[in-house]
């Protein structure tokens, strides 16, 4: 059963005012592909700081309880607001279908935390054949907000939708092998029944997967329209920070197509709980695909679940 705001221990004391702008945005995943989020906000809030958590050694969610879930998600929200986070984005699917509700709940309208919901929205919306495929995780399928936004936008619409799972494709984004001919193997056995099927359009409902657009597209060309939540999460993390007067350049009008065509000046530490060394290669690759500079990585030592 998932716990509820009051079973979860009192907030920690933050390392700086939270009401500052300047304090950093924390975001946090279960591996490393929560990057992708990253790249989002950085395009579209390019003043924001990042602090950015991959719990590596507990990767991948998905196949976790539904308790080892919330457990791990609300000591990774503990340890990104004892830094000084304004904000937390849970970079997670996963991690937001059973941990989002309660971790608001916990911490009230004054730490915002963001969370995330498959896009299956904006597909129904653009689907002309009325099929729409997800490929999600285990543990995004086992929760309710897939479900309940198949419900409430899919059903009216007279929209199939259609799921695929696969616990092999995370640990090959955090192998740093998206791809590889092994990964390619693998889309293929799980999508091709989607696009027989006729779905038009293929939700991305993990944060690890646009770190496979590549690969999904050499399988099936253009076959699927793709899409993900990154854009629209960095568009409502702009809108909380905004209306709680904590953006970093409060009151100003950035043009962000224009800002993220400047040179980019990063503002992102990551943290791991994993080995720091054997993440450093596989941040470097992804990082790539959004910043021409490499950042380092460095451990983060939470208090969790020991395996």
């Amino acid at each position: 059963m998932t716990p509820t705001s009051n079973d979860l221990p009192p907030p920690v004391v933050p390392a700086s005012p939270l009401q500052y702008g300047s304090a950093p945005i924390g975001v946090f995943d279960s591996g490393m592909g929560g990057l992708s989020i990253v790249q989002e906000i950085q395009a579209y809030l390019p003043h924001e700081a990042i602090i950015y958590l991959a719990d590596t050694k507990h990767v991948p969610y998905g196949e976790r309880s539904d308790d080892e879930i919330c457990q791990l998600t609300t000591q990774a929200v503990q340890w990104l607001y004892a830094q000084g986070c304004k904000a937390v984005v849970i970079a997670c699917n996963t991690a937001s279908a059973f941990s989002l509700t309660p971790l608001r709940e916990h911490y009230g309208a004054g730490f915002p935390i963001i969370g995330l919901v498959p896009a299956v929205k904006p597909a129904v919306l653009k689907t002309h054949s009325k099929v729409v495929g997800v490929l999600a995780t285990p543990g995004t399928l086992r929760g309710s907000l897939l479900k309940d936004v198949i419900a409430e936008v899919a059903v009216p619409a007279q929209v199939q939708v259609l799921t695929a799972v696969s616990p092999a494709l995370v640990p090959f984004v955090e192998q740093g092998q998206q791809d590889s001919a092994a990964c390619q193997q693998e889309l293929e056995r799980i999508l091709r029944p989607l696009q027989q099927a006729g779905a038009d359009h293929l939700v991305l409902g993990c944060t690890h997967y646009p770190f496979l657009k590549n690969s999904i597209r050499a399988v099936f060309a253009e076959q699927f329209v793709l899409v993900d939540s990154g854009l629209a999460v960095a568009r409502q993390t702009g809108r909380v920070l905004a209306a709680q007067g904590l953006s970093a350049v409060q009151g100003l009008h950035i043009d962000p197509k224009i800002e993220s065509a400047k040179q980019p000046t990063v503002k992102l530490q990551c943290f791991v709980t994993g080995n720091a060394n054997n993440a450093q290669p596989v941040l470097n690759s992804l990082i790539q695909s959004f910043s021409p500079v490499l950042v380092s990585v460095q451990p983060a030592h939470l208090i969790g679940i020991e395996q």
